[in-house]
């Protein structure tokens, strides 16, 4: 090579060397900040493993011991470049080798790799300088904001950086579509398949090492039990039919199977495995509007490392399985039998969904009117192909152009009516619901959840009218840090496509509105229930945003002269590889599975050894449960409930009230033993003298000998006070 030839060449290197030194010195410089705050590094790692990391530092060994209670650490700027500098070189160096064996030239590799991957390094540092800049000009309010996200731009920092290298491998090397379709399923088919074995691993182990509480979990494996055991459709938690609390019952589809596994440990299996397949309602919607299988299997991935998903299968409290996980991949079957335009299909789906739970209609109401004012388009910009009738219609046209125009009203009356009618039928399902149904069933008394909205009311219909009365409220409680988080975690995930389809992500308002105005602890976070319905709007969303951001992003590109127009980059592919990873990325520090650094976390509550490992105190409960005849009558405190579900009675002992335990009283009348699980973390009583029971009534109980060290404590009720 010339000398000519290889100024330009050492010229760039030059140039791509000061982007990478730039890029690891700015990344150091943010993780400095954010190791130096309490605040701040709480949003990556446990406050112990912050302090344990601090701790080891020298400047701050040098300043006295570390405690939890302190806000901020002197961090030296050597104590993060060190690592930075160590990750930025091998992985520079390493990438760059592995582009050389996808057909890049060595100084191609390490140029365009270097160029384009450490730009992400260096907008890594934006958050911090916006974030000092809003502090500095007395921005309250984006100052909050920016604290709490950094491990939302670091996702997305993170994920842009993969999705460089990913598309720089990819883009000298490429096969046919066709030859991607069968592996792609055969794919999707593995993917589910391993997050169903990692998830109903992690319940399996949750159950028996006592972990999994009774209420909002295993009470739905009692409902089946107590309903095949003539003992009707309830726990004994609900002061009557379970009906009362919800019009919820499609997790008796599964009697069938329980019948031949009579065990809550089915309900795992099955609540894991019906979340992992609705991956493929996602892939044959995404591949209908994306016409790419690669596309379809990279935002069906991205729907299995989502983790709002992943809180449907463990919640933030260890609830384990929920009726709702069954309703994401009902919905989603019904929004793919919706974009096929199988009227049959979608009508199937959306009764299937209200067996679910009735908060389903505030889905289907705004579904009614998408389905009934949406407008297909012509050049199928939705990606729904034409039905043969369309076919028809169109073929017809040469010959009666006012047929074609009888055919498309009717088609357009036709839509409005079906969308119209569902969005009726919802309000008066939802009425009905809830103000018939569930009242006969619990004996008259106002539904449970009214009270999620005390400031609001304490009717249905005074929330409703206070709703429409006072806008000025409604809105002061929505404009919150808390709402601004729960669309940042539903939607950052996915890169924001969801909003390139806002008709369709709009479907969710309503439901998402409504629970930001919930006033129970963890509505406003999807990290429990609540947000179900939401998990299939958002992927639907992304089906259809996906082509359109590929669309848009193109044009810009060529006007901007971007991309020139013989580029081989498939923009619609980088953003599908740029949806998975930013939900891998996201879930790196919100995930409770092994994606997640909670799940690594030493300090962390749900750190895997803590959780998965062995635990002395299922070892302990088989010492005592011989004690207990299954035909006893059984009170006992949460986490121990489940293993008596299958006795006479299983009644909760806790601080609640219930009806069936009698005015003033703890426990019903005919209770023959109760059981104190004093191990757990939430347990109250710690020992015998400490329940009232036994303090206030000594001759009518017998302490049982301890043969738990502790950890268990049974009374059992002396005979004669029978």
């Amino acid at each position: 090579m010339s000398p000519s030839a290889r100024s330009p060449i050492i010229g760039r290197l030059l140039g791509t060397l000061a982007v990478v030194l730039a890029g690891t010195f700015l990344a150091a410089t943010c993780f400095q900040t954010v190791l130096g705050s309490r605040q701040l590094a709480s949003n990556f790692i446990s406050p112990a493993t912050w302090a344990a990391v601090t701790a080891a530092h020298p400047s701050a060994m040098g300043s006295g011991t570390v405690m939890p209670e302190r806000a901020l650490v002197d961090i030296s700027f050597g104590f993060t470049l060190l690592p930075c500098a160590v990750v930025s070189l091998v992985t520079w160096l390493g990438g760059s080798v592995w582009l050389t064996r996808r057909g890049w030239s060595w100084n191609e590799a390490l140029i365009t790799w270097g160029w384009y991957g450490w730009g992400w390094w260096i907008l890594l540092d934006v958050w911090e300088w916006i974030w000092m800049s809003a502090a500095a000009v007395g921005w309250a309010s984006l100052a909050d904001l920016l604290s709490v996200i950094p491990q939302f731009w670091l996702a997305g920092c993170l994920a842009g950086w993969i999705t460089t290298f990913l598309t720089l491998a990819s883009v000298r090397r490429s096969s046919p579509e066709s030859n991607v379709v069968s592996s792609s399923q055969r794919r999707v088919w593995i993917a589910v398949s391993v997050y169903t074995l990692v998830y109903t691993a992690m319940n399996w182990r949750l159950y028996g090492n006592l972990l999994v509480p009774h209420g909002d979990s295993v009470m739905y494996e009692e409902h089946l039990w107590n309903l095949l055991h003539g003992k009707g459709f309830r726990s004994y938690l609900d002061q009557g039919l379970f009906l009362g609390e919800h019009i919820q019952f499609v997790h008796l589809f599964l009697l069938p199977l329980y019948v031949l596994w009579p065990s809550h440990l089915l309900l795992e299996l099955c609540s894991s495995a019906s979340l992992a397949l609705g991956a493929f309602p996602v892939y044959w919607m995404a591949r209908r509007h994306c016409g790419s299988d690669r596309a379809a299997f990279g935002v069906a991935v991205a729907y299995l490392l989502y983790f709002p998903m992943q809180f449907l299968d463990i919640e933030i409290d260890l609830k384990t399985f929920r009726p709702e996980s069954f309703g994401i991949p009902l919905l989603l079957l019904t929004f793919d039998q919706l974009d096929r335009r199988n009227l049959s299909g979608t009508l199937a789906g959306i009764a299937l969904c209200l067996t679910v739970k009735e908060d389903y209609t505030l889905i289907f109401g705004p579904l009614g009117l998408w389905i009934a004012f949406h407008r297909e388009n012509t050049t199928q910009l939705d990606g729904i192909p034409p039905t043969d009738a369309d076919n028809a219609a169109a073929g017809s046209a040469v010959k009666n152009e006012s047929g074609v125009v009888g055919a498309i009203r009717r088609l357009c009356r036709s839509r409005v009516v079906i969308g119209l009618g569902l969005s009726l039928f919802s309000v008066g399902y939802l009425w009905f619901a809830t103000r018939v149904a569930m009242p006969w069933f619990r004996s008259g008394s106002e539904v449970h959840y009214a009270s999620y909205f005390a400031r609001f009311g304490k009717t249905p219909e005074e929330i409703l009218q206070a709703w429409l009365t006072q806008p000025f409220s409604v809105i002061e409680a929505l404009l919150t840090l808390e709402t601004a988080l729960y669309a940042m975690a539903m939607l950052a995930p996915v890169m924001f496509l969801p909003l390139f389809s806002p008709g369709r992500l709009a479907v969710g308002l309503p439901l998402f509105f409504i629970l930001c105005l919930n006033e129970l602890d963890g509505s406003r976070t999807p990290q429990h229930q609540f947000h179900a319905p939401l998990v299939a709007v958002v992927f639907w969303s992304v089906a259809a945003g996906l082509p359109r951001a590929t669309s848009l992003i193109t044009l810009l590109s060529r006007r901007l002269k971007a991309i020139p127009s013989n580029d081989q980059v498939d923009i619609q592919g980088v953003l599908a590889r740029l949806v998975w990873t930013a939900s891998l990325c996201t879930g790196l520090f919100f995930s409770l599975g092994p994606q997640g650094f909670p799940f690594w976390d030493p300090g962390s509550s749900w750190y895997w050894r803590t959780l998965y490992g062995p635990n002395p105190r299922s070892e302990k409960f088989a010492r005592i449960a011989p004690l207990i005849p299954a035909t006893a009558r059984v009170a006992s405190t949460d986490f121990v409930h489940p293993r008596f579900t299958h006795h006479e009675r299983s009644y909760d002992y806790s601080g609640y009230q219930r009806k069936l335990a009698g005015e003033g009283q703890r426990i019903p009348a005919d209770t023959d033993y109760l059981v104190i699980d004093t191990g757990h973390k939430y347990s109250t009583i710690k020992w015998p003298g400490e329940i009232p029971e036994l303090r206030d009534n000594p001759e009518g109980w017998e302490l049982l000998p301890d043969l738990t060290e502790g950890t268990f404590i049974v009374l059992k009720r002396k005979r004669d006070e029978r």
